[in-house]
């Protein structure tokens, strides 16, 4: 037995990611400050700067169910969570010793705790991961993900939009990734999100439509000018350039959501097709997994009484007991009913008796019921509906 365990190590210390320790002046975002001190500002908003088990209750919640449900030490799912949202961690896998261990309570000091503990990951997805990537493996198998599709650069250098940059405190050098080619960078970790079983309940690449936008047009912002380094380079002074602002906005900003879709009504006999069209280049929703539209149609007669009928599309994920379950542990789902890239979805509805109008208003939740109750989400941010568009039809 432990002649197979160490072969099983030996397998994927062989397969496993490439670590790049990180120096301690470049771990925390703080000390990018001094230079990029409004690309910081935008980045401490953003939910990027969140990607961290202290710092997000969602994917706290998360962990802790798929911990909680699969028997495996809390570290370990942590480790494993990490591929993606604290890629700069020094361990990327753990084995059979290691949950041993840990279920006896002899994982104090191992290198799995002391890497968990380690500052220069407490900042989830900071300056360092993006900006220190040499290379994108765009050859790998589409199921290796984050830190398992990237090489690292060199600690002290940092990859920008710009071949001629330059700074007294770390080396620079250009990457495509970081201009012309950037989806490149956005789908190391926003594609193929797996449940542990294996099955895709998210995978926004294979989503998207190619267009005139990339991901960063909207969720960066347009490039205008600015001041990406306030480095007195340029005749004693910042050099002006074009920036993209670095909040990383997407479903959770009011904005991104307002008129994202687009909603069409028609009476036809007794009943009322909606159709709710999406411009945008990848589905709605997307993301987590557990995204949902309300589609809220609410009739009334000529004395002003009305009555609302609601209607959700989103994914239900089942585990292999065939109970309601969270998409990282599901072995099935209910059909995909976003609305696609470019695409639409026709609805039809019923026309309640007497009624003279009909108001149909669309809605936007992070988190539908059934997973906001399996994982205990308290945060209004999870459970609030926010108005997407709305559309009325006299229909008499």
């Amino acid at each position: 037995m432990k002649i197979l365990l160490s072969l099983l190590l030996v397998i994927s210390t062989l397969f496993s990611a490439e670590v790049v320790e990180v120096e301690e002046m470049f771990q925390q975002s703080q000390n990018c400050k001094s230079c990029h001190m409004h690309i910081v500002k935008d980045w401490e908003k953003s939910w990027h700067a969140r990607s961290h088990y202290n710092s997000d209750e969602y994917l706290k919640a998360t962990m802790d169910y798929v911990s909680r449900k699969t028997r495996k030490s809390l570290n370990s799912v942590k480790v494993q969570c990490a591929t993606c949202h604290n890629p700069r961690i020094s361990v990327t896998s753990t084995d059979m010793d290691y949950e041993i261990d840990a279920v006896m309570g002899l994982d104090k000091g191992s290198d799995v705790n002391k890497a968990l503990e380690n500052d220069s990951i407490n900042e989830g997805i900071n300056c360092v991961v993006c900006h220190n990537i040499d290379k994108i493996h765009t050859d790998k198998d589409e199921s290796k993900r984050g830190i398992n599709r990237i090489k690292w650069m060199k600690s002290g250098v940092m990859t920008g939009p710009y071949s001629d940059a330059k700074s007294p405190y770390h080396k620079v050098e250009h990457r495509d990734f970081m201009d012309k080619k950037s989806d490149k960078l956005c789908f190391v970790c926003h594609a193929n999100d797996r449940a542990m079983g294996g099955m895709v309940f998210t995978d926004m690449k294979s989503e998207y439509k190619k267009s005139e936008k990339a991901c960063v047009d909207c969720h960066m912002g347009p490039k205008k000018m600015g001041i990406a380094a306030s480095l007195p380079i340029d005749n004693g002074k910042p050099r002006k350039r074009n920036v993209r602002k670095h909040g990383f906005e997407g479903a959770h900003i009011d904005s991104m959501l307002k008129n994202s879709l687009s909603v069409d009504l028609k009476a036809k006999g007794s009943d009322l097709i909606i159709s709710i069209k999406n411009p945008q280049p990848h589905n709605v929703p997307s993301g987590f997994g557990a995204r949902e539209l309300i589609v809220d149609v609410t009739y009334k007669t000529s004395s002003r009484e009305s009555s609302t009928k609601s209607i959700s599309l989103t994914r239900k994920y089942t585990s292999k007991r065939g109970k309601p379950t969270i998409p990282h542990l599901a072995v099935k789902s209910t059909k995909d009913v976003s609305i696609p890239a470019n695409g639409k979805k026709v609805l039809k509805v019923p026309i309640l008796k007497e009624s003279a109008k009909v108001e149909v208003k669309v809605y936007y939740r992070l988190v539908n019921d059934e997973v906001r109750s399996i994982l205990d989400l308290k945060g209004h941010v999870w459970s609030k509906k926010t108005l997407i568009t709305s559309k009325s039809l006299k229909l008499k």
